[in-house]
């Protein structure tokens, strides 16, 4: 059974950071890139970040380079996506993908002071 089980969302302030997490199982996680998305209500769902299978290639959406990063630990089956200096901007459900075409059930991020 495949899971993508995705963690860490919540209430920030703006400036401030989170750290989602996204454990997977019932797939061969270190061989699929891992993405994050996001879907802001009243918007389409936006391609976030993603990483490659060994972790050599990483991208970024323009709105969130310099502030956000995507590691992943293939021993734990686990992509990360660490947000830092979150402005109101980045609230929205985050959800992470993998796989031929897996989805976890998202987790919401707000920022707001």
């Amino acid at each position: 059974q495949v899971q993508l089980v995705e963690s860490g969302g919540g209430t920030v302030q703006p400036g401030g950071s989170l750290r989602l997490s996204c454990a997977a199982s019932g797939f061969p996680f270190s061989t699929y890139t891992m993405y994050w998305y996001r879907q802001a209500p009243g918007k389409q769902r936006e391609l976030v970040a993603q990483i490659s299978r060994g972790a050599f290639t990483k991208i970024y959406a323009d709105s969130v380079k310099g502030r956000f990063t995507i590691p992943r630990d293939n021993a734990k089956n686990t992509v990360y996506l660490q947000m830092n200096s979150l402005k109101p901007e980045d609230t929205a459900v985050y959800y992470c993908k993998g796989g031929p075409n897996f989805w976890g059930q998202g987790t919401q991020v707000t920022v707001s002071s």
